[in-house]
């Protein structure tokens, strides 16, 4: 009969730098649960003490680190660079009768939220935000809007053709995606919808695609490339109907 091996019962043993790695990550992962909890808790605070601000100003600046990415779920968080440079696209020019809209782009939403909020912009005007986000996490904030892009317009009748500066990153690098992700920018743009700011951030190969269902809108290919914090291996555009005041971008030449 044969032996069992002596590895069989030796316990697994880790390098000491694979236990540092280790710690690091559940560390890191506590960490950002603790900020997730500590702004649940706010929020929560403030829904029952009946104020409408779900983050208190202490909480200034919020960090995306609290809302853990799940690649599943095709969440890919722009760096804070990226998501401050096209926050400041959509708020310039802004006053308080504009309405900005977020679809699918959460970072984008906290850098204008972390930029509106900022000490030194206390004396700026503060547009109206709303958040159209898939994930319930983000409801710790009262401009949340359940979104699914399954169901294009089932959303709250007053967003209807209410909103003049749109930033959209359609979840799935799909032609069912982009177009239904395009109905609920038609719907929700103010008429006439050229007049709409509008930026959408998707992969290069989708650009005949969005060109396309926001022909109206006047979209073309900008030469700015977003940064996402964990890094993507599709390449990533940035489509706008306006150039960047402050230069950040160009028209990008046609490869044809």
């Amino acid at each position: 009969m044969a032996n069992h091996h002596d590895s069989d019962d030796e316990e697994l043993v880790l390098s000491s730098s694979a236990l540092d790695a280790l710690k690091q990550f559940y560390a890191e992962r506590d960490a950002r649960a603790e900020q997730f909890a500590k702004l649940q808790a706010e929020a929560e605070k403030k829904h029952a003490d009946g104020q409408e601000a779900a983050v208190a100003e202490p909480a200034w600046p919020i960090s995306m680190e609290a809302f853990t990415e799940d690649w599943n779920e095709s969440q890919f968080w722009y760096s804070d660079e990226t998501a401050t440079l096209l926050a400041k696209q959509l708020l310039d020019g802004a006053t308080e009768e504009s309405t900005i809209a977020v679809v699918s782009a959460p970072s984008v939403f906290v850098a204008l939220k972390n930029i509106v909020n900022a000490p030194d912009a206390k004396d700026k005007p503060k547009p109206k935000m709303i958040l159209l986000e898939h994930d319930n996490r983000f409801a710790v904030f009262p401009e949340f809007v359940f979104y699914d892009f399954a169901q294009p317009l089932k959303l709250p009748g007053h967003l209807k053709g209410s909103v003049d500066r749109i930033i959209c990153d359609p979840p799935f690098l799909s032609e069912d995606c982009q177009t239904k992700a395009a109905l609920s920018v038609r719907w929700m743009a103010k008429s006439p919808v050229e007049k709409t700011k509008l930026i959408v951030c998707t992969g290069e190969r989708m650009e005949s695609l969005v060109t396309k269902v926001y022909k109206a809108f006047g979209l073309k290919t900008t030469s700015y490339d977003p940064v996402h914090a964990r890094g993507l291996s599709n390449e990533f555009y940035c489509y706008a109907n306006f150039l960047a005041g402050d230069g950040s971008w160009s028209w990008r030449e046609s490869k044809e």
